[in-house]
């Protein structure tokens, strides 16, 4: 039997297509992906993420399980702010992306992927040992996330606070479209500007707040949209996708995350072998491709062929992109074939075609 998010309803009057994901009947897109990806780029779309998880890390050692478990320095957060990061196993393979939330000095909330909740939570309890109290609360929480260049302008017309004057990975607590106590934070997974809203389903009646944001959106070109677009503007925005780009099987420096790893923070699952692997070489990294034929289009599981016709990697996250009219691709190539501008093939459907490793993102914001 499949979950259903607090949304679903709504999904249903919005006549989504509805399909399993991570054990959750959600919508895969409503008028088409195309369209609502564009929405994004250009206006605004809102989606329901509702699967996600979030995890609360409460008590004097809260910083110091946190800190153990994930190698960003959540010692830097203040209340009201946030951090990406990773955590790791004792191997520097990944466990799993997540978002940071500072509550407050003693209350940390994690917000990990859908497909993970379990593992994650497990991993969590392990690590801690009891030194903080630790709590699964997923099943209380409705996520919505408002993105896009009107986003702003949207979420401005539901509440008397400020929306727009909160910096990016910070948050606060607001009143909107008449409901108390909502966590706005300024964070997404499109690349554009937005917000994630954070909703206690015993507080809030989240099928009418996002038919308040719809009709308030409406006026600004606001679309639904489903986890096709979700996918398809990740990807366009160089993000990776745990389960995918992202597994135990790699580390953050293979993944192009070194940036989040703090060395001198302090002791850290994984940082022994990530210290290991740093001091003798990243021999895989995790790199963007273009096709150069514009009607062809990657996918997972595609291989990626060097000049010389060695088998280099796999096609980790693949797709079209909408703002570049290309097939792009993400996936790991020997460190020595990594460098931007090189020249590589992707082979698709039995035949080969010409490909150039890329920087990361495939597309950047308007600012």
């Amino acid at each position: 039997m499949l979950k259903r998010t607090p949304l679903f309803e709504a999904h249903r009057t919005f006549h989504a297509k509805l399909v399993d994901f991570s054990g959750y009947e959600m919508p895969l897109q409503y008028k088409g992906i195309k369209e609502e990806h564009l929405a994004v780029r250009n206006r605004a779309g809102m989606f329901d993420v509702s699967h996600m998880g979030e995890i609360l890390i409460r008590g004097e050692r809260a910083l110091e399980v946190v800190q153990e478990l994930t190698v960003n320095n959540a010692a830097l957060l203040k209340a009201g702010q946030s951090q990406y990061s990773v955590m790791c196993l004792d191997n520097g393979g990944i466990v799993d992306d997540l978002l940071v939330y500072c509550l407050s000095g003693q209350e940390f909330m994690l917000v990990v992927n859908a497909s993970n909740i379990e593992k994650d939570f497990n991993w969590i309890m392990q690590v801690n040992d009891g030194r903080a109290e630790v709590s699964d609360i997923s099943e209380e929480i409705a996520l919505i996330a408002v993105q896009g260049p009107e986003a702003v302008s949207i979420m401005q017309k539901l509440t008397r606070d400020k929306p727009g004057d909160i910096p990016m990975f910070e948050f606060r607590s607001m009143e909107v479209s008449d409901y108390d106590n909502i966590l706005v934070s300024a964070t997404g997974y499109t690349g554009e500007r937005g917000f994630e809203l954070y909703c206690n389903i015993r507080h809030v009646n989240v099928c009418d707040l996002w038919e308040n944001i719809m009709v308030a959106g409406e006026p600004n070109g606001i679309r639904p949209c489903g986890l096709g677009a979700r996918d398809t503007l990740r990807l366009e925005a160089g993000l990776a996708l745990y389960g995918s780009d992202l597994t135990e099987d790699h580390t953050p420096l293979e993944a192009g995350l070194s940036w989040l790893v703090k060395w001198d923070k302090g002791s850290f699952m994984g940082k022994d072998a990530l210290l290991a692997q740093k001091s003798r070489g990243v021999s895989r990294r995790l790199c963007g491709f273009v096709v150069q034929d514009e009607r062809r289009i990657p996918r997972s599981g595609h291989a990626i062929i060097g000049t010389d016709g060695e088998v280099l990697g796999n096609v980790t996250s693949g797709g079209l992109s909408f703002m570049l009219d290309r097939g792009i691709a993400m996936g790991y190539i020997p460190t020595e074939h990594a460098e931007a501008g090189n020249s590589v093939m992707i082979r698709i459907r039995d035949k080969e075609y010409p490909s150039e490793v890329v920087r990361l993102p495939f597309h950047k914001r308007k600012k």
